[in-house]
């Protein structure tokens, strides 16, 4: 499947999530992360999901998917243990016109969540396009052996010197050749730091 990695800021979109099980609590729980308002539907609702509800970003409606939950929202997300209710929650969300992740369908649906590493404000998104989810998380814990929370100190420190360069005007070719060689240096820094012996 052809995708485009985008990040989008979440901060007071709504995401209506469709099915209330642990794939609804795990895409809830990334959701809150980045910002977003979550309504979530449906006849089953797990505890923690539930002891969210009605709380400053969390609302919850107990009860059988109808289209009109989909009003507002900016993205739906189809996670129900009833196929022919996902397909029909990505079939009116499609019709409004809304993008539609399906759990249990990935191809069917616009868009897929990848796993993500996150290190301050680094992310780094694995995805396979929704051929294989679990295979994203394995190669995402591959990565996060290798890339530490120093990462965030570095990505602090870089940005920092950039927000300088920009301000002194400089072009953005040298800016790009400054902040490239800060960052080698920082994690060669880092790295044999790591490899000292205690």
């Amino acid at each position: 499947m052809s995708t485009l990695a985008l990040n989008i800021r979440m901060k007071g979109k709504l995401v209506v999530i469709i099915g209330g099980g642990s794939v609804a609590q795990r895409k809830l729980w990334k959701l809150l992360a980045a910002g977003a308002v979550v309504r979530v539907v449906a006849t089953e609702i797990c505890p923690d999901i539930k002891a969210l509800n009605n709380s400053e970003r969390v609302v919850v409606r107990v009860g059988p998917y109808m289209a009109a939950d989909l009003d507002n929202a900016f993205l739906v997300i189809a996670a129900t243990n009833d196929k022919m209710v996902n397909e029909q929650v990505r079939d009116d969300a499609q019709t409004r016109g809304i993008m539609v992740a399906v759990a249990d369908n990935p191809s069917a649906g616009d868009c897929t969540l990848p796993a993500i590493l996150q290190r301050g404000d680094l992310d780094i998104a694995v995805s396979t396009g929704g051929r294989c989810p679990t295979f994203a998380v394995d190669v995402r814990d591959q990565i996060a052996r290798h890339i530490g929370i120093e990462y965030a100190e570095i990505l602090e420190r870089v940005a920092a010197e950039r927000e300088k360069l920009l301000t002194n005007g400089s072009c953005s070719t040298y800016n790009a050749e400054v902040l490239r060689s800060l960052a080698s240096c920082l994690i060669a820094e880092f790295t044999e730091r790591k490899e000292l012996p205690p």
